[in-house]
């Protein structure tokens, strides 16, 4: 619902005040300028009455003169020709009860009225002047104050408009349009803070306001983006979850295919054991036997590897020769069809310092490395996994720099290196 524009509503009510309060004004002008009517032409009206001039020498022409006696007889003096109006009577009758000479001039319309004592015994001394007369003297006390009133309404409407609309209006319209572009989502939106006291207090409030609310809305922002990337990461760990389930079916039945496999293989390694003991064999067919041995003994090594790597972890620190399990993962990676075209070269450095941990945690973390090498190896041209064992510097001795070689520090560590040929990671 649309209502009364406030500048209309206040510019209309202060034109009705203004114009009120000026009306009061040219009442007051219009009564003394009737003041100043009896203090000029009243002397000399009364100047007049006690030599009456010959017609047509009259002060004012046409002023009409009565000699009214007691009783209400009457008669017509100077230019009179009719009998004396009852208006006119009763100013006589005033004036002969009082004694004092009075001036009436009456409304603007009606002709000016005089009335004196004269000289005889109760007798009284009255004068009407023209309508006509009597307007055109207060035509000018009245054409001043319509003037005044017409001007003051005009200027001060004028003035009470420019002023409202420079102080209140125009701050109220500029409140209104950044409201409306900050419900469009333009929250930099700003008021300058100018113009009256309060017009400022209520600028700073909806500056206060905009700024409070870009606060909450980019903090809700974060907000939505980190719910967003703690969901992404929710489901990147139940897919994880999901894989590391689906290892864990497959550790299991690793582990028992390699129970079910290593109880044949150690019957076909004893059998041929017994075979190998025959004087009849010759040394061809020894040296055969010989290598189907040693393969069935790497099977079963891998098998028993196999389930080393399906049990449950058990932390043991316990010395260990690092360079045999490289080559025990080595050969579990190598026995794989699926890397039958990596060339895995393993080198270890002489001589190598004493080393305690866990054998099957640091079986586990060489063989997810040799396998993620692999992976990648086979991505380049020629795919190699090169492998080093050699010692390393944990602890730095006083003085001694980090780029120091090892025949300058004192090795306290073992450090195995895995490098492949593969495109590497992406920026």
């Amino acid at each position: 619902m649309h209502g009364t524009r406030l500048q209309a509503e206040v510019v209309a009510s202060l034109g009705l005040v203004m114009l009120a309060a000026t009306s009061v004004l040219a009442a007051l002008l219009l009564q003394g300028g009737e003041a100043r009517l009896r203090d000029w032409l009243g002397p000399a009206l009364l100047a007049e009455s006690r030599a009456l001039p010959p017609p047509g020498a009259e002060l004012l022409p046409g002023t009409e003169w009565w000699r009214v006696v007691p009783g209400g007889a009457q008669d017509a003096r100077g230019t009179a020709a009719v009998a004396i109006d009852v208006e006119t009577a009763a100013l006589a009758d005033e004036v002969r009860r009082t004694g004092t000479a009075l001036l009436r001039p009456g409304a603007p319309w009606d002709p000016i009225r005089f009335a004196t004592p004269d000289a005889a015994a109760g007798a009284v001394l009255a004068a009407r002047v023209p309508a006509e007369t009597s307007a055109s003297l207060r035509a000018a006390p009245i054409a001043v104050a319509g003037v005044v009133l017409l001007l003051d309404v005009v200027l001060f409407t004028a003035f009470g408009a420019s002023l409202l609309r420079r102080r209140v209006v125009e701050p109220w319209r500029q409140l209104a349009a950044a409201t409306r572009a900050l419900a469009d989502g333009t929250l930099e939106t700003r008021l300058p803070l100018e113009g009256p006291r309060e017009a400022i207090d209520v600028a700073s409030a909806f500056n206060e306001m905009s700024e409070s609310l870009a606060a909450r809305t980019t903090a809700l922002e974060k907000a939505v983006v980190d719910l967003r990337d703690t969901n992404r990461a929710l489901r990147r760990a139940r897919e994880g979850l999901d894989r590391a389930g689906r290892l864990a079916a497959v550790g299991r039945l690793a582990a028992g295919v390699a129970h079910e496999v290593g109880n044949p293989m150690g019957a076909i390694l004893a059998f041929l054991s017994l075979v190998e003991r025959d004087p009849g064999l010759g040394e061809e067919s020894r040296s055969h036997l010989a290598r189907a041995g040693e393969q069935g003994e790497r099977v079963r090594r891998i098998l028993r590897q196999l389930l080393d790597f399906s049990r449950p972890p058990q932390t043991a620190r316990v010395p260990l020769d690092l360079t045999v399990l490289v080559d025990e993962a080595a050969a579990m990676v190598s026995a794989q069809d699926r890397y039958a075209d990596v060339e895995i070269a393993v080198a270890c450095d002489e001589p190598l310092p004493p080393a305690t941990g866990d054998p099957a945690a640091v079986s586990q973390i060489l063989l997810n490395l040799l396998l993620n090498a692999a992976d990648a190896a086979m991505l380049g041209e020629r795919p190699v996994v090169s492998v080093r064992v050699r010692g390393a510097v944990r602890d730095r001795r006083a003085g001694d720099e980090d780029a120091a070689p090892l025949p300058h520090a004192r090795a306290d560590a073992l450090e195995c290196v895995v490098a492949d040929t593969g495109p590497g990671i992406p920026e």
